[in-house]
């Protein structure tokens, strides 16, 4: 792939995984970080890193889009970091909402646009459901949801759908549970595991769609390379389980018993409205990876999790 890659969010869990891997292939890789210290020390070897804010539409960065051959676009405030406040939700709805529009708007004004936009997204689209058991399985056409986390990833989209435009290649990436110690769920969950107090979150019957860091940044590696996809695609594993499911998982990769739920009214105590989140689920496969071929590397959920726990990744 000749032309360099220009990401946002990579100094993100999932962002930095991806960038790291791409200059490891030798890709030019292009940073846009509000701190472009903390980016090149966390994400070392970068051809630059220039200053981007959300919020702004100009600055130095808008010339990194012309003549790029790709933009990954994965910026977003964190939804679960802390406590849902109605000054947090609009931070996360923001955040994402007007660092898209300017992304876009910044691809729309290049004289040589990027051959590909790849537009973060989430499975938080679909809604939330309560058990794994009497949810569907949701393929890329499954209806929207109509929940707050669904109305951030539907208008999400939306921003980024105006990037269709002659000579550019859009793919929304919706996003699951990405598993890495590193951060997210997986690093949550272990914590009380190393002290014999773990156990499911909630109820244990919503579904946890997976997927090992591994497996994210291969499958966001093919959307780039391969032409085929276009439009929304679910990054998820193929075989969704139940929380209780996880936590019994967990447990056993970890010699550790999963025997303590975490009720509800806990995670209500820390997360506000985004426990609802926390305990509720979808059941979500990934329709269009599978259809085009694509190999998962850790599609068992004890293997991901073996592999994950022991290399500390």
């Amino acid at each position: 792939m000749q032309g360099h890659i220009v990401i946002t969010g990579a100094t993100g869990v999932i962002g930095a995984a991806v960038a790291a891997a791409l200059i490891r292939e030798g890709y030019d890789v292009v940073i846009l970080a509000r701190s472009t210290q903390a980016a090149a020390e966390k994400i070392p070897g970068a051809a630059n890193y220039l200053a981007w804010d959300a919020d702004k539409a100009d600055g130095e960065w808008v010339a990194s889009i012309e003549g790029a051959k790709a933009v990954i676009h994965l910026a977003g405030k964190p939804l679960l970091e802390s406590r849902w406040t109605e000054e947090h939700k609009k931070a996360c709805y923001d955040s994402r909402i007007n660092g898209t529009r300017h992304m876009v708007a910044a691809i729309a004004g290049a004289k040589k646009k990027p051959e590909i936009f790849l537009s973060a997204s989430a499975i938080g689209y679909y809604g939330s459901f309560e058990s794994c058991g009497d949810t569907p399985e949701i393929t890329e056409n499954g209806a929207e949801g109509r929940d707050f986390l669904a109305r951030i990833c539907i208008d999400w989209e939306k921003e980024a759908d105006p990037a269709k435009m002659p000579g550019v290649r859009v793919v929304l990436l919706r996003t699951g549970i990405v598993l890495t110690t590193q951060g997210g769920m997986l690093q949550k969950m272990m914590t009380p595991f190393n002290f014999f107090l773990g156990g499911p979150i909630g109820s244990g019957n919503q579904c946890i769609s997976w997927i090992h860091i591994d497996d994210e940044i291969q499958a966001i590696r093919e959307l780039l390379l391969n032409p085929a996809y276009q439009g929304a695609v679910n990054l998820v594993g193929p075989k969704p389980v139940s929380m209780k499911e996880f936590a019994v998982e967990l447990g056993s990769v970890m010699q550790r018993p999963s025997l303590f739920a975490v009720p509800k009214l806990a995670v209500q105590l820390l997360l506000g409205e985004g426990a609802e989140y926390a305990v509720k689920g979808q059941r979500v496969i990934p329709a269009k990876l599978v259809e085009n071929g694509f190999v998962f590397s850790s599609p068992r959920l004890f293997d991901a999790l073996m592999e994950l726990v022991s290399g500390k990744k």
